[in-house]
Parts: structure tokens; C-alpha cells; sequence
């Protein structure tokens, strides 16, 4: 059975094809192009493809969705692939596109969609460079921010070069960076962070754009979907009756969507990358869900010194492997204890490493102004100093 292959060719600049769009065409070996300029048809033909020309009579009327033209065009094609270039992204700038998609189905005729760069995307013509963005003082728009990425990918080298993995200790960075700004009550900074945060979701995006995968469109549209599947008691007419409620349904929700369908356990799904203290906490929390908990604080703290009872064991048994579990399972319920009390134990420990900051850079300063180095204190003499930092920068 043949296949015809909607290929988005982006703007019409030949450096604005993505990847996949490339590749798909170079699939099929040769394509009909819908309005491309001379310099895209020589660009594609450099890459190996070659062009049909005059395989469809006006392609103008094709575009803005010609039955006839469209009728004529699928009643040519026989049992071989074809590739069928459009400017832009079919989805959005073919008008055409649902009458073709139903003709072809009444034929039979297999189809695949390949996305290409929008046209709206870099509000760019075809024979002219790039629109200069507003001055620096403007407001800018979302579409400005994804025409910004796009031209960044188009131009920067930095930019050209990244991937999605190379992108991922950045993501890590700047969400510990949000996290920072929030714990330092710090407004101007947090909205400095988040748009930081931004811009890797959003170079994200591109790079699958780019490889005709997802747009940020995509992401957006599967996002909202997600959240109003999710909370019915917002967008339906389901009643709960508190939290725990509305984190059943959650549960109940995810389990019948394809990736939760393709889990073996209600613990699976909880990013192998989170810290240990978040991803303890995660776990617990889960198990709580379907009541496998302590009932109460007491329970808790009666595990927490049997943990410390068989670490005390190992310890005194000199054994490094059953020390190392031990301790695990000591801090594994330090979590759970913290969980009991209703802390997030990944903020405590972060408060915590905060504050013997503060105290042990108070402790060199002072060293220093009495010209002394901390190296050649007594542990009497640091033990002073830790005192006073516990008073004067708590």
C-alpha cells in the first residue's frame, strides 16, 4: 500500500528545515513541494531529494484546500511512496490538510505527518532576513520568547550545539536555583529563576521541534489536557471532601493512563533522579496512600530506635556492609519520622546545611580578624568559636 508523507518544511529559509523534516523526505528519495522558493527546492535537492515539478496543476488552490485539485492529485497516486513538501507546519498552515487527510482515507492511502518549523514562528518571509525584535525596553509576548529561542538555534553556537542531553545538569541547576530564591523569600529573584527555568523547557521544546518529535505547542495542549483529566472535581462534577480525596482520585486517574498502565508498581514513576531524602519521601507517601503507615508518631519513633539499635550492633560487629544498610535504614526512617511530623525532609536537611554555613563562615571570619587560621585551633578553642556563631549568626 502506498504512503504519502505531509512534510512541514518550515518558513522556507533552507536553514530553518529541521532534522526530521529532512530525514523524512530523504525517506522517501523525492517529494512535491507546495510553493517553495527556488533557493529551499536547490537546498533539498543538495540533500538528495528530488523534486516533482508540476505533478500538481495549481498549487496555490491545493493550499487554501481545492477539492478538485486535491481529488486530481490523490487519484494520481499510484503504489509509490510520496512525499508531499508544505511550507510551514501542516498542522497549522495547510488549510487544505482535512480534506486531503479524508480523501486519501476514502482511498486508503496510508498517511504520515512530519511537523515543521510554523511560519508564525520566526515571523519570517521568505526572501527577506529576519524582522529586528522591539527594543529591549517592550513587554515581550510568549511568541516573542519562542521566536527568541528559534533565532538562538538559528544563530548563537553555543545554542546550535546543545542537545537534550547536554541540556539536563542546566535543567537540574536552575530548578535548585527557583528552589533557592523561594527559601530566601526573594520576589525579584524568584522571577528572575523561574524565567530561567523557562527557557530550558522551552530549548527543550525546540530541539523536538526542530526534529519534527513535539512543539511547545504540544507541550502546552498536553499539559491543560492533563490537569482538567486529572481534576474532575474543578472541570466536572465530581464532589471530594478533602485532600486525601483529591489524591485518590489522582492516583485512580493515573493508573488508567498509558504510561501508568505500563507500571508494575503504584512506586514506579518517581524520578530515579530525585535526591534520596525527596525520592524516600516520594515512596512513602505513595505507600501511605493505600494505608501502609504508622498510625501514629509513637510507631515512628519506636522504629527509629531499633534502627539505631542495629546500627549500634553492626557498629560494635566492625561489619562496613551491614553498618552501611543500617544507616540507610536509620535515615530511610528519620525520613518517615520527618513525613510524621509534616516537614519536607529534603528542606529541613537544606536548612540545616544553610545554617552550619552561615555558622562555620562566621567562625573563619572571626579567625581571620584576630589573625588566627581555624587549622591551628584547639578543638576547645573551635568549640568557643561555634558558640558564638550559634549567638551571632543563627
Amino acid at each position: 500500500m502506498a504512503l504519502i508523507r505531509i512534510v512541514g518544511l518550515g518558513p522556507g529559509d533552507p536553514d530553518l528545515v529541521t532534522l526530521g523534516s529532512l530525514e523524512a523526505l530523504r525517506r522517501v528519495g523525492h517529494a512535491v513541494t507546495l510553493l517553495a522558493p527556488p533557493d529551499l527546492m536547490l537546498f533539498l535537492q543538495s540533500e538528495g531529494v528530488r523534486i516533482e515539478r508540476d505533478r500538481i496543476a495549481k498549487p496555490s488552490l491545493f493550499v487554501r484546500g481545492s477539492a478538485d485539485e486535491i481529488e486530481t492529485f490523490v487519484a494520481s497516486l499510484g503504489d509509490e511512496d510520496v512525499a508531499l513538501g508544505v511550507l510551514g507546519n501542516p498542522l497549522s498552515d495547510f488549510p487544505g490538510l482535512p480534506i486531503l487527510l479524508r480523501a486519501l482515507e476514502r482511498r486508503e492511502i496510508r498517511c504520515e505527518l512530519v511537523p515543521g518549523m510554523p511560519r508564525a514562528t520566526l515571523s519570517a518571509s521568505i526572501s527577506m532576513p529576519l524582522v529586528p525584535l522591539p527594543p529591549a525596553s517592550d513587554h515581550y509576548t510568549w511568541d516573542d520568547l519562542i521566536e527568541v529561542m528559534a533565532r538562538l538555534r538559528r544563530s548563537c553556537p553555543w545554542d546550535r550545539e546543545q542537545t537534550h542531553e547536554s541540556l539536563v545538569p542546566y535543567l537540574i541547576e536552575e530548578t535548585y536555583e527557583v528552589a533557592d530564591a523561594i527559601e530566601a523569600h526573594n520576589a525579584g529573584d524568584l522571577c528572575e529563576e523561574l524565567g530561567d527555568l523557562l527557557l530550558q523547557i522551552v530549548f527543550h521544546a525546540q530541539l523536538a521541534t526542530e526534529r519534527g518529535k513535539f512543539s511547545i505547542a504540544d507541550v502546552v495542549d498536553g499539559l491543560s489536557n492533563k490537569m482538567i483529566r486529572r481534576h474532575p472535581h474543578v472541570f466536572g462534577d465530581v464532589a471530594v471532601a478533602d485532600v486525601a480525596e483529591v489524591w485518590q482520585n489522582w492516583d485512580q486517574l493515573k493508573a488508567l493512563e498509558p504510561a501508568g498502565k505500563l507500571r508494575d508498581s503504584r512506586l514506579d514513576g518517581i524520578p530515579k533522579g530525585l535526591g534520596s531524602l525527596q525520592r524516600a519521601q516520594k515512596m512513602q507517601e505513595k505507600a501511605a496512600r493505600v494505608g501502609f503507615d504508622w498510625p501514629n508518631l509513637a510507631g515512628v519513633r519506636a522504629k527509629l530506635a531499633e534502627e539505631v539499635a542495629e546500627l549500634e550492633n553492626a557498629r560494635r560487629d566492625g561489619d562496613q556492609e551491614a553498618i552501611r544498610e543500617e544507616l540507610g535504614d536509620v535515615i530511610f526512617t528519620f525520613v518517615n519520622f520527618a513525613r510524621a511530623l509534616g516537614v519536607d525532609a529534603e528542606g529541613a536537611l537544606r536548612d540545616a546545611n544553610a545554617k552550619f554555613y552561615r555558622r562555620f563562615t562566621f567562625m573563619e571570619r572571626r579567625a581571620e580578624k584576630e589573625g588566627r587560621k581555624l587549622n591551628d585551633l584547639s578543638l576547645d578553642e573551635l568549640d568557643e568559636l561555634w558558640q558564638l556563631a550559634k549567638t551571632q549568626a543563627a
